[in-house]
């Protein structure tokens, strides 16, 4: 894993991830999220939420920007930001969490708000003892 991402990098990541956040689609929550990573190659992949009246077939904007990441051929994350347009920072919940770990199981993950609140911790600290991949080794 490559180290943490710069502090102009942190930047333009977050920047990414509030602009997502202004494109979510939330009619129902009214809770939008917007999340940027940082893939393995250095670019940066955008995602929102994307609700749907069906609520379970909504998708979280953490796994949407993964999801874009390797759609493009991506197989690594080192950092995922997520903005919240909330006076706290959100922490991703645990789909989420799974799916990061599937691609970064170390990953930088930062959480910001419309406030100065600020979650910064990794991956393997949210989801301790994850499953992933290695526990497929037969």
């Amino acid at each position: 894993m490559k180290p943490s991402p710069s502090a102009p990098v942190l930047r333009r990541l977050e920047k990414n991830a509030r602009e997502a956040s202004a494109r979510a689609y939330a009619p129902y929550s009214k809770f939008a999220v917007g999340a940027a990573v940082l893939a393995g190659s250095g670019k940066i992949y955008a995602g929102c939420n994307v609700e749907n009246a069906c609520y379970g077939l909504g998708i979280c904007a953490e796994r949407a920007a993964v999801f874009a990441a390797v759609a493009a051929g991506e197989r690594a994350i080192r950092c995922v930001v997520i903005h919240t347009p909330t006076a706290t920072p959100t922490a991703p919940c645990g789909a989420c969490r799974q799916v990061i770990n599937e691609f970064g199981p170390e990953a930088r993950v930062v959480s910001v708000c419309a406030a100065a609140g600020r979650i910064d911790t990794t991956l393997d600290k949210l989801l301790p003892g994850a499953f992933g991949p290695g526990n497929l080794d037969l």
